[in-house]
């Protein structure tokens, strides 16, 4: 049933936060402007906490990076100004945007897999110093020697000077890392499944990358990238719900 008019604790208590977080959303222009009574008190109504539920909704999510976040802030702002239907347009944008990023993470999984499965991910005819393997795969030496800090690379070295060589082998794996790198996976990630791999040739690579050990402490989304942007896009369809919804109350 419609609200004629709302306090902060209340419309905090339906959508599920900390009356804080409402005053935030407000200060960030995330909601219409808000009416005041005579005693300065603030007078909600049904559109604001329509408009909340789209923005917690929206926001309510692990960090999904800076894109999607941003496409998520504007199309609350469009909402918060009164323009729906472009804020439904955009709301279907943002869909196929976190739709993107899920079908490259899943793109980048099976490339993984098929590398885990014998198939090769790089080739080379001789030995690469690090500079020229940077050149190769499109990265900087500074990725690569983090890489290797970072246990995800092993290379072996000239025994007669000590310097790096990347052959096929290393070529390979590191190809792999700067796939699930730039598909959004973490190092942590990364490093979980490789450590795994290394292991058991056979394990499920999907799984592996999404599942962090229980030793191992959770930092970010990208820890668990696939579940991430399967409950982003879950939420995203919600958002669109929320402003058909709301344009059909106008309507």
């Amino acid at each position: 049933m419609p609200y004629n008019r709302l306090s902060t604790s209340k419309i905090a208590k339906v959508v599920g936060c900390h009356p804080n977080t409402v005053r935030m959303y407000e200060a960030w222009g995330l909601l219409p402007q808000v009416p005041r009574a005579a005693n300065g008190y603030r007078l909600y109504t049904q559109d604001h906490l329509d408009q909340m539920q789209l923005a917690r909704t929206a926001l309510n999510t692990p960090w999904p990076g800076k894109s999607i976040r941003q496409a998520a802030f504007e199309l609350i702002h469009q909402s918060a100004l009164g323009d729906l239907g472009g804020a439904l347009e955009n709301a279907y944008r943002y869909l196929v945007l976190v739709q993107s990023e899920r079908n490259q993470a899943e793109m980048a999984a099976e490339l993984v897999s098929r590398w885990a499965q014998g198939f090769p991910a790089d080739a080379t005819h001789h030995d690469l110093h690090i500079r020229e393997a940077a050149l190769h795969l499109n990265v900087t030496n500074d990725q690569l020697r983090n890489w290797e800090r970072n246990g995800l690379l092993d290379i072996p070295r000239d025994p007669t000077n000590g310097y790096r060589l990347y052959g096929a082998p290393e070529l390979a794996r590191a190809r792999v890392v700067r796939v699930l790198r730039n598909a959004g996976y973490s190092l942590m990630a990364i490093y979980r499944m490789l450590n795994q791999l290394d292991a058991d040739s056979s394990i499920d690579i999907k799984l592996v990358l999404d599942t962090p050990r229980p030793d191992e402490d959770v930092f970010s989304a990208t820890d668990q990238w696939l579940s991430t942007l399967q409950g982003i896009e879950k939420s995203a369809r919600e958002m669109i719900s929320i402003l058909e919804e709301r344009l059909q109350k106008k309507g």
